[in-house]
């Protein structure tokens, strides 16, 4: 039996009339009801692949030029990082006690609820002054608080202020959650190892020592301070009765209201604690400790001089192998010292320019060469 069907049918991928099929039945007929489907994409500029395009051309007209202007660019911007680096003062003295000769030998094996606190005196000299704002950090080697479990165990909750939590911490803080059917607070980890070295600085003058005052304020993110962290809603002026029913975390020796004597620096939005909780990325890092605050521009911040650092060493690092640091540093508009931006950008910088005069040497002897070949007959 035949099929007829109009040309224009035919362009549209359907005749009008259906087809017969065995047992009666028609596929696409007219009299089927429905509406015939198709796989013809819209009349879209973006489905018909229509839309406007853009491709670049890569000629030595264009490449030459970006090569030199990245070069010239990049090694200025370079050099000023590095120097602007160079030019902040640091001085860092190792602590942990290893060595024997050390001060702080005699503490090396100390732990968590050593009483009293081992005490060392380590005296140094700097020999240059520090002339604007100086920042003190402790920084700790082989710590690895980027550990997947590590990083998880804490309760944001609970160190927003949230009651509930407060009492009934997140799972997540396993195995430091409760101890003695009691919830700890903070929970966690983190909490629990904690830094709790104490740090004081002196100048030394004709064998008299002044202490260096140490602000513990303002070195934590304002959006921690004010936002992430919160003691739990009450009377903010009792934290003692606010954490009623809760036990301080296994490894420290006084509870979280009991950090600072002043409310403002205590319990949770305690400062210490919050740049302890703000976890690093890398195995070695530092973290701010205290700020010294210049008084005037007639004195530098710290003179050249003899100075002594008195620690109680209360965190012991020698079982997993970490060392314990004290750095003393100025910061630039840049931040901290950091010379490998401004050496990041002079290599890319000076790569840049040195393949330019190469492109520019290999355009200049070949780039004229007549390319076509004649082909035998």
């Amino acid at each position: 039996m035949a099929v007829n069907y109009s040309a224009k049918e035919e362009a549209d991928g359907h005749p009008s009339g259906g087809v017969g099929m065995p047992g009666g039945g028609a596929v696409g007929g007219s009299g089927g009801g429905g509406a015939v489907k198709t796989r013809k994409p819209d009349n879209t500029a973006f489905k018909q692949q229509r839309l406007p395009a853009w491709q670049p051309i890569l000629t030595a007209g264009t490449v030459l030029p970006a090569f030199f202007i990245i070069g010239l660019i990049f090694i200025p911007i370079g050099i000023g990082i590095f120097v602007t680096s160079n030019n902040i003062r640091e001085y860092e003295i190792d602590y942990t006690g290893t060595e024997p000769s050390s001060p702080c030998n005699k503490c090396l094996n100390v732990s968590w609820d050593s009483t009293p606190p081992c005490t060392c005196t380590i005296n140094f000299t700097l020999e240059h002054s520090f002339e604007s704002n100086v920042f003190m950090y402790y920084g700790l080697s082989n710590f690895y608080q980027n550990h997947r479990r590590y990083v998880k165990s804490r309760d944001d909750s609970q160190l927003n202020g949230d009651n509930s939590s407060l009492h009934n911490p997140s799972k997540e803080c396993e195995p430091y959650r409760t101890n003695e059917d009691k919830p700890i607070a903070p929970c966690g980890a983190i909490a629990n190892s904690m830094f709790n070295d104490t740090l004081e600085l002196y100048r030394i003058d004709n064998d008299t020592r002044t202490p260096i005052t140490l602000i513990k304020k303002g070195i934590a993110w304002w959006t921690d301070k004010n936002v992430k962290f919160r003691n739990p809603t009450g009377d903010g002026n009792n934290l003692t009765a606010l954490f009623q029913g809760t036990t301080k975390p296994v490894n420290w020796p006084k509870p979280v209201y009991m950090l600072d004597s002043e409310p403002d620096n205590n319990g949770f939005i305690n400062e210490d604690f919050i740049v302890w909780m703000r976890t690093a990325a890398l195995p070695t890092f530092r973290k701010l400790y205290r700020l010294i605050e210049r008084k005037n521009n007639l004195q530098p911040t710290l003179q050249a001089g003899k100075y002594s650092l008195d620690i109680a060493y209360n965190y012991p690092v020698h079982s997993f192998d970490g060392r314990k640091r004290m750095i003393l540093s100025t910061i630039s508009w840049m931040g901290g010292k950091n010379p490998f931006l401004g050496i990041a950008y002079i290599t890319v910088g000076s790569i840049c320019f040195f393949l330019g005069v190469v492109l520019l040497i290999i355009h200049h002897k070949y780039g004229n060469r007549n390319t076509s070949a004649d082909i035998p007959n």
